[in-house]
């Protein structure tokens, strides 16, 4: 059907061969088999040719074939094939990695696929998005992400932010009227709702007419091919400081070839170990070391519940200095149960009710119908706290469908977080009736009367101050109170927000969501951190202040605001009393980007926890965006760098502690990769500064390139993370990960290993000659890069640490270890590597030289922790 919004309604539901009881299960497969999936196709991705022929781009890859390629016109056959070998094998193992990183993007991204509530077989269900059909009956509300086009059939004051699709911020007000005319501009099409866009306002009924690539976004994603993948700020320094120092070895590398051809070594010979040397001083594995390590971390965090959807929100997690979380389900368990009801000036206990009485009815009925949470074979749907009303009328055989069948929803104004306020109008035995439930101090505010079981009464003074005592005394029992208030009218009314007053005060309900066990446990970790929780909430003051006080959050130093308090303060004001603040309650979320704005301005790295769309400018606003996986709306989540599978304050702790330790796992790669570099450059430097001859041969550089960079490394991204992690303070973010410090003891351990090296070298000289020294200098150099991997796996010594707590660690050195002795001892390896076969009468001073590197600098970290220590 062309320009579906010319056409009423049930025609289109006609054309669609569908209706409001939904598409039935027989249908579902032939739909499917004609439309296919509700998905956008990705765009055509690189092949395996294409992704393997460009892991030959990089600049030094293209040097070390340029000299593959000289050494087989100069018959050194046996380097061209070593040389050929080392780029081929790095080839294949970037082509793997990528596919590698793909997969893993495309499962972490299944993880936090929206899901769409439509009706099937007159059943309301959720389903994943990508199974939305063609003809699906989509209900819509405030908070959702709009997963496929379609026709407005019911609209309840329904406003959908379009600007993923038109560019207009401002949201759009929606009709289920027909539009006159073709070719209708989208933003003009105020009957269709759009795949992308957002519902801030309202709620609707839609019938689908399109999913997938016949989308209006899908024709706008037909015309891209790809999306560049950006790096992450870490990527970006790694690549920076890899290019100035590819800049200074290459200068070196020329200084040294210079000095090898006035010394008498061949141009070929000096130019292939330059070359060699540049190779094995650079270290070209760093920026897919991290991407692995990175990789390998947010899988692992996915499975304890945390996905992260941004890279750059890994490094930024170490750093975090504030944790502004939400309340309810986040520290609490999310699960409201009724618990006290307030009315005709008495408190029962909600298991004690007596549906005989018509006031204690009367409120359990309002708290249906105006609701709109759902149970479905015991599974609830919907608000927790309108959820709590469904259990409770449950709980005495009110089910909710039978009640609102018979009485019908007229008309309503649907709830939002500035009016704190829901309403809805029903035909009540012959009266209308307009009941309306929210916060108890609006809707006393509200209020010109109240409902005893002698009828209405005038709402005096002395009435107003006895309700605000019960809702204290419930609020300080850490109980979320909710007022029911109602309103007669002589006639059917489309409500407006201008019908919520001069209403008639019914009761309270009192819920509770008590904390979860391991909250207080997260934010004991939290404060031992140097992290400050914060808790930002809707509810009252004293509620929030109740559960804050229980998890610990709240202390005798601390202070609990409301958001009119903070309405009063400047940003200055706010920026100077923020760190003695650990509640906000009743906050709006323009104070919510002010209080995350206040501790940035004072230098700290905000994480900020939402789930609602009125979230989502401060998700953005904070360092690390967090949304709610099971309750958060699809736009909080779309805003957030971070979301929470299980909606666990302690998961975000635990996140914390896995992005520091992947922060430091990343550095000790690092660490590893520049100190054995430096201790290659620095054996060369000394021999070249000396007129010695050379420590290492061409193919000993390219072996130990080979050897030692990748598979420890690798492993060292693979260290188990530590307890003691949070026992620290946040890291500075500013701080370059490449500073004075590490620079220094990069320097300090490659010199160590230097020296070993060169000790082998001199060795060599003294019971032989220059091939045996070269050759007793290579393999020190091998193994003690080695087993370097055990030093770099903490600042701490290994007797601390562990020793066979990284079990990759000694896997990556027991298998180098085999290779180097299947070079050192296999003669046709021997003659590839130019091995002295003498070696092997000398292994006893190679391993024993090996080793030493790590005796020393084990022993400097025992003392130099133990002086810390002290």
């Amino acid at each position: 059907m062309k320009n579906i919004y010319s056409y009423p309604a049930e025609e289109v539901l006609k054309e669609l061969k569908t209706n409001l009881n939904g598409i039935a299960d027989k249908d579902i497969a032939g739909i499917r088999e004609k439309y296919g999936y509700n998905e956008l196709q990705a765009g055509k991705k690189a092949g395996f040719i294409k992704v393997f022929l460009g892991q030959f781009k990089d600049f030094l890859v293209i040097i070390l074939l340029i000299a593959a390629i000289v050494s087989l016109f100069l018959r050194d056959y046996e380097s061209a094939i070593v040389i050929f070998a080392v780029t081929l094998l790095n080839s294949i193992l970037g082509t793997v990695q990528h596919f590698k990183a793909e997969k893993s993007l495309e499962s972490l991204k299944s993880l936090s696929s929206p899901v769409a509530r439509v009706i099937r077989n007159k059943m309301r269900v959720e389903i994943p998005s990508r199974e939305v059909l063609v003809g699906d009956i989509l209900l819509l509300e405030a908070g959702d992400f709009i997963s496929a086009d379609g026709r407005i059939i019911e609209n309840h004051s329904l406003q959908v932010n379009e600007s993923s699709l038109t560019g207009e911020s401002e949201s759009v007000v929606k009709t289920v009227d027909i539009i006159e005319g073709t070719d209708v501009p989208i933003g003009d099409r105020k009957n269709m709702v759009f795949t992308g866009s957002h519902v801030t306002y309202g709620r609707a009924v839609v019938a689908v007419t399109s999913i997938g690539m016949s989308t209006e976004l899908g024709k706008i994603a037909s015309l891209m091919d790809a999306a560049e993948n950006k790096q992450t700020p870490l990527q970006v320094s790694l690549d920076k400081f890899g290019k100035k120092l590819a800049v200074a070895i290459l200068v070196l590398c020329g200084i040294i070839l210079a000095t090898n051809i006035i010394r008498g070594y061949s141009v070929i010979d000096s130019f292939m170990f330059a070359i060699a040397l540049a190779v094995a001083a650079i270290p070209e594995a760093l920026s897919s070391i991290v991407t692995i390590v990175l990789a390998i971390g947010t899988q692992k965090m996915a499975k304890e519940n945390a996905i992260v959807r941004k890279l750059h929100a890994v490094e930024s997690l170490g750093s975090v200095s504030v944790i502004c979380s939400d309340k309810t389900g986040t520290l609490t368990q999310n699960k409201m149960v009724a618990k006290k009801v307030f009315v005709g000036w008495k408190t029962f206990d909600s298991d004690k009710l007596d549906m005989e009485d018509t006031l204690q009815r009367s409120v359990v009925k309002i708290s249906i119908l105006s609701s709109d949470a759902t149970i479905n074979d015991g599974t609830a749907v919907g608000d927790p706290t309108e959820v709590a009303f469904i259990k409770l009328a449950n709980d005495y055989r009110y089910e909710e469908e039978d009640v609102r069948e018979e009485y019908a929803r007229l008309s309503e104004v649907p709830f939002d977080s500035d009016r704190k306020l829901m309403s809805t109008l029903h035909n009540i035995d012959g009266q209308y009736l307009m009941f309306t439930k929210g916060a108890p101090d609006v809707i006393l505010g509200r209020s010109k009367s109240v409902l005893t079981e002698h009828g209405e009464k005038p709402m005096e003074q002395g009435n107003i101050e006895f309700i605000e005592k019960v809702n204290r005394e419930f609020s300080q029992d850490g109980l979320r109170v909710l007022a029911f208030a109602q309103k007669s009218f002589d006639s059917q009314t489309k409500l407006t927000t201008d019908h919520e007053k001069d209403l008639t005060f019914v009761g309270l309900v009192a819920m509770i969501d008590p904390p979860r066990e391991e909250s207080k446990q997260a934010v004991a970790d939290c404060i031992r951190a140097g992290i400050k929780p914060v808790m930002i909430t809707g509810d009252h003051k004293i509620t929030a202040s109740a559960i804050a006080r229980q998890i610990g959050i709240m202390d005798e130093k601390s202070h609990a605001v409301e958001g009119v308090d903070v309405e009063k303060m400047s940003d200055e004001e706010l920026k100077s009393r923020v760190q003695d603040i650990s509640v906000y309650a009743r906050v709006s979320p323009e104070h919510k980007i002010r209080i995350v704005k206040a501790w940035q301005d004072k230098g700290n790295v905000v994480s900020m926890t939402g789930d609602g769309v009125n979230d989502a400018p401060a998700l953005k606003q904070a360092d690390i965006g967090v949304a709610m996986g099971k309750v958060g709306t699809e736009v909080a989540k779309d805003a957030a760098s971070m979301i929470l599978v299980d909606d666990n304050f302690a998961t975000i702790v635990k996140a914390v502690s896995n992005g520091r330790s992947i922060y430091a796992n990343i550095k000790n790669s690092i660490k590893f990769l520049l100190s054995g570099n430096t201790a290659g450059i620095l054996a060369v430097l000394y021999t070249s500064v000396l007129a010695l001859p050379l420590p290492f041969t061409a193919m000993h550089l390219l072996f130990i390139n080979l050897l030692t960079d990748s598979m420890p490394a690798i492993a060292l991204g693979l260290e188990p993370y530590r307890k003691d992690v949070l026992n620290s303070k946040p890291r500075d973010i500013n701080e370059p990960l490449l500073n004075r410090g590490f620079l220094l003891h990069v320097i300090f351990e490659g010199a160590v290993i230097a020296a070993a090296a060169l000790a082998a070298f001199y060795y060599g000289l003294s019971v032989g000659n220059p091939a045996l020294a070269s050759t007793m200098a290579f393999a020190v150099l091998a193994l003690a890069r080695l087993i370097h991997g055990f030093n770099c796996r903490s600042k701490y010594p290994l007797f601390k640490i562990g020793f066979f707590t990284n079990k990759y660690q000694w896997g990556a050195v027991l298998l180098g270890m085999a290779l180097l002795m299947l070079v050192l001892a296999v003669p046709p390896l021997q003659h590839l590597f130019e091995i002295d076969t003498r070696v092997i009468d000398h292994l006893g001073i190679i391993g024993l030289l090996g080793l030493t590197p790590f005796v020393v600098i084990q022993l400097y970290k025992t003392i130099f922790t133990g002086i810390m220590k002290r």
